[in-house]
């Protein structure tokens, strides 16, 4: 698909205040998209951390995109509901999906053993994640059915396969529980012409990073500020397989967002930012 083929393409990215979900925001919409963006943070400087729903909006619409904030609570099964719905009747379609709203683990959990955590832990990271993909997925699917076309990206991690020793077991079991869902529902939306797949970042320069909590050792903090991918990375991942006309080969697989850089040849923006 050529880039005067994709403008225009509709998407929603949730949990797109910051991390992932700006970055994804922002490869779509430097890609000519109409990203919808849902998040809890509509006023600048009211998080616990940097970045809001307006300065995502605003950076999309530097970047050649046209972005809509939607203030939405993902632990509400109506509204989002009415964010879809919302989307149906002001563009007709949606064209990209892009599932990553999360209770990030607080970095004070780091290196505690699951018993030792209140059972909340496990209750936010699957309910602020793998259930509010599965809702918003079932949400989105009928509209991408009725077109014949569509894209579902679930922002997943290495953790699916490789225990994390900051995050523990419930956000590994998440994880691994949101590739299956991706390779499941992939098979059920393959005959529609619908893909999914789940992407694996690396390391992101987000804002807890930059952030540098007392929490994340100061080698790491190092290590991922050097190595790490910035958030607009994982945009530029999500933009070109929303762009690739054979994307259907892909669905229900786990894709790494560095082998798609290979693949598809983008790279890090020349100014990186924190996300």
């Amino acid at each position: 698909m050529t880039d005067v083929q994709r403008k225009g393409a509709v998407a929603l990215v949730t949990g797109a205040s910051r991390g992932a979900g700006r970055g994804a925001a922002l490869g779509l919409g430097e890609a000519g998209a109409c990203v919808y963006l849902t998040g809890r943070t509509v006023v600048p400087g009211a998080g616990t951390l940097a970045g809001s729903l307006p300065e995502t909006a605003a950076d999309v619409a530097r970047l050649g995109g046209t972005a809509v904030a939607v203030a939405c609570d993902h632990a509400n099964d109506a509204e989002v509901e009415a964010v879809v719905r919302r989307i149906e009747a002001e563009q007709g379609r949606l064209d990209v999906l892009v599932n990553n709203v999360y209770a990030s683990p607080s970095l004070k959990t780091a290196g505690v053993p699951f018993w030792e955590l209140p059972q909340s832990y496990w209750d936010d990271l699957h309910t602020i994640g793998l259930r509010s993909h599965y809702v918003a997925s079932r949400l989105a699917a009928p509209i991408m059915v009725r077109q014949g076309r569509g894209l579902i990206v679930n922002v997943s991690s290495s953790a699916a396969s490789d225990y994390s020793a900051l995050f523990g077991v419930a956000h590994g079991v998440a994880k691994a529980a949101l590739d299956r869902m991706t390779a499941d529902m992939a098979r059920e939306l393959q005959p529609h012409g619908v893909a999914v797949v789940s992407l694996w970042p690396g390391p992101i320069k987000g804002e807890k990073v930059t952030a540098q909590p007392p929490r994340l050792a100061p080698e790491l903090v190092a290590f991922i500020l050097k190595h790490g991918e910035s958030p607009h990375f994982i945009g530029r991942a999500i933009a070109a397989l929303a762009a690739d006309p054979a994307v259907m080969t892909k669905s229900g697989q786990v894709f790494k967002t560095s082998a798609l850089a290979a693949e598809y040849g983008f790279s890090e923006p020349e100014a990186q930012t924190a996300g």
